[in-house]
């Protein structure tokens, strides 16, 4: 306990940090007493004189931008932790298992069919959830199939599978039904894109990041029991069938919400857990809470990269989650070969 505090208050500095940065650095730098400036402005009504540029920069831009890049790295990473610890497969997580494609699906088949207006964003994320929840189906029908459901490999295979048929099914939709305005913003959007992002974004992402956290912090004892399996978790009295259900609509919930404002983000879900689940062991009352703050900031200095590696360009922050993900994949499989 007395090492934990201060691992707590360092990764909560960092944090901080990290979304300073997310807010002050871009095309146009913002110093940090006009970014406290205008955040004191509009919190409090302090009555600095600080410039508009500035004003509408770090308040309608950045700071939502970073807010949502907190909550959607907090958010997969969680959805890892969950799928990692039902399916006891260290590899699992929404991208590699398909939930993302199948959120993609659902949420383009909104977007070029489904409603706008006021409700677009909650549609687009209930056609996503949809979407996420029928790739995972399709996913644990197929390793049924196999007749290796509790293989690494065939699971792994298996989500491969579903996300080729749902990203499959997505391009089909965009080449039949959306113009070639669409098509060019949905293909942008499905590389994972925070541009568009705005407050009404935070006001979704935020809570169900938050909400996601809170079901995996109350089911924390039965996803440590699902660490040695579904049996073990049911010799301790844990309803695994309730147990499952509930987890695993928090993940496609939650998948489902951030694909729909960002598009598919990759790799978050891995990396993070597994690396946290390395540092602090595997019961989950630590390993919950460090993984949404380290796939927070793991997806805020992503973001930041996203903008700054390239000058004048932004590359989808996708690109550049995957780009440290792939990497880090490669060396997951490596370091388990010849285990079961």
């Amino acid at each position: 306990m007395s090492r934990l505090l201060p691992l707590s208050l360092f990764a909560l500095l960092a944090l901080c940090l990290a979304m300073l940065a997310g807010i002050a650095i871009g095309e146009t730098r913002v110093g940090a007493e006009a970014i406290w400036q205008v955040l004191a402005n509009q919190l409090w009504q302090a009555g600095h004189a600080v410039d508009p540029i500035d004003a509408g920069i770090v308040w309608n831009y950045r700071l939502p931008r970073t807010l949502v890049a907190a909550a959607c790295g907090a958010g997969l990473a969680t959805c890892g932790v969950i799928l990692q610890a039902l399916l006891r497969n260290p590899l699992a997580e929404p991208y590699l298992l398909g939930l993302s494609a199948g959120a993609s699906t659902g949420a383009v088949a909104v977007g070029l069919f489904g409603l706008g207006g006021a409700v677009l964003s909650l549609s687009l994320s209930a056609g996503a959830f949809i979407g996420a929840l029928a790739a995972f189906a399709l996913v644990l029908l197929l390793s049924r199939a196999s007749g290796s459901r509790h293989d690494n490999a065939q699971v792994i295979l298996a989500g491969i599978a579903g996300s080729q048929l749902f990203n499959a099914l997505t391009a089909f939709l965009i080449t039949k039904s959306a113009t070639a305005e669409q098509a060019r913003g949905i293909l942008f959007w499905l590389l994972g894109n925070l541009s568009g992002v705005r407050w009404p974004s935070v006001w979704l992402a935020v809570p169900v990041a938050l909400f996601g956290l809170a079901i995996c912090l109350w089911q924390r004892r039965a996803l440590d029991a699902f660490t040695f399996g579904a049996d073990s978790a049911a010799s301790l009295g844990v309803p695994v069938r309730r147990t499952q259900l509930l987890l695993i609509s928090c993940a496609a919930l939650v998948t489902a919400v951030m694909v729909s404002i960002v598009g598919a983000i990759g790799f978050v879900g891995l990396v993070i857990p597994h690396a946290l689940r390395l540092l602090l062991g595997p019961g989950h009352s630590r390993l919950l809470p460090a993984s949404a703050l380290g796939g927070a900031l793991f997806l805020i200095v992503a973001d930041i990269l996203s903008r700054t590696l390239i000058a004048g360009q932004v590359i989808p922050v996708g690109v550049v989650t995957a780009l440290i993900g792939a990497p880090v994949f490669a060396l997951i499989l490596i370091s388990r070969r010849g285990r079961p």
